[in-house]
């Protein structure tokens, strides 16, 4: 075998410096070194690769054809060397994250680029999960974090960071009755129009706080909710970044309630279990959403 870990390092560097002497200093070797491994790759290999008639070192044909492959290849075992550095420090193999589907909207994704490219070979799934559901799966054990609007009470065993708020606008179709008559909701008429919430199986999966009506229809994405309130089959609260350009644009208007806002600004917690270890990619994650938020965990 011609080309080995060390004698891909001794060609490029060679090629990149463009004299032995220059690949000896990168290399924090002797030029005799550098040569003496390059003559030998050239034997193993039964061609020159590098014109030695001056004091440069030119490169051939050859080793031309070869140094777009060599270079790939060093890339990968440089990939290599760093994803075994990483998974020896602790880095999981996937992170799973369970986000509310109101959240996925929102800051909270953004930290998800910087860790693609500090781990490139970490897996990362995120998960659309109803409140109860993300925190169900987080006990279980299958997902790492759990993004989810705050909740009364503390359960001990969770630990918890907080992470901003979402403001959630309760909007319906033009045409909606809701919206239409642009008078205000009283306590029994919100309760007697159709409400479109996100919630797996039963409304009650959804926050508390988002449920007014007793008349509700149930989606599994805030998308699907979308499509339902612009047909006119409901009202719902959904994200601000969402629907602010359809509120703009007349396609959406917000519903007025008489005894309360049409806005509703709700905490969001970032929670893992204590007695559960985090890896890197999870502790890396709550790094970046400590610093883009410039905020610390309430308890530890």
């Amino acid at each position: 075998m011609a080309f080995s870990s060390e004698s891909l390092k001794v060609f490029l560097a060679v090629l990149d410096g463009g004299s032995f002497s220059a690949a000896a200093r990168k290399l924090g070797r002797v030029p005799s070194a550098v040569s003496m491994a390059i003559a030998q790759l050239e034997a193993e290999l039964d061609m020159p690769l590098f014109d030695r008639a001056t004091r440069k070192a030119l490169p051939t044909p050859a080793a031309r054809a070869l140094e777009p492959q060599a270079r790939q290849v060093a890339s990968q075992l440089n990939l290599l060397d760093a994803h075994a550095l990483q998974l020896h420090q602790g880095l999981e193999r996937r992170l799973v994250l369970a986000m509310a589907p109101e959240l996925q909207t929102g800051v909270w994704s953004r930290p998800l680029t910087v860790l693609a490219g500090e781990f490139p070979t970490l897996e990362i799934e995120v998960r659309s999960a109803s409140q109860a559901e993300a925190v169900r799966m987080l006990h279980e054990g299958s997902v790492h974090l759990a993004l989810v609007f705050e909740r009364p009470g503390i359960d001990e065993r969770e630990a918890f960071l907080e992470a901003g708020s979402q403001l959630l606008v309760a909007v319906a179709a033009p045409g909606y009755p809701a919206a239409a008559e642009r008078l205000p909701l009283g306590e029994a008429q919100m309760a007697d129009t159709r409400q479109i919430i996100v919630a797996s199986g039963e409304p009650t999966a959804s926050d508390p706080q988002i449920l007014l009506s007793h008349r509700v229809w149930l989606t599994d994405s805030y998308l699907a909710t979308l499509d339902l309130v612009q047909a006119g089959l409901g009202w719902a609260y959904l994200p601000q970044p969402l629907v602010q350009p359809l509120i703009a644009g007349g396609a959406l208007r917000e519903v007025a309630f008489d005894n309360m806002a049409s806005q509703m600004r709700l905490w969001v917690d970032i929670v893992w279990v204590k007695n559960r270890p985090l890896g890197l990619g999870a502790k890396r994650y709550l790094e970046l959403m400590r610093e883009q938020l410039k905020v610390g965990p309430r308890r530890a």
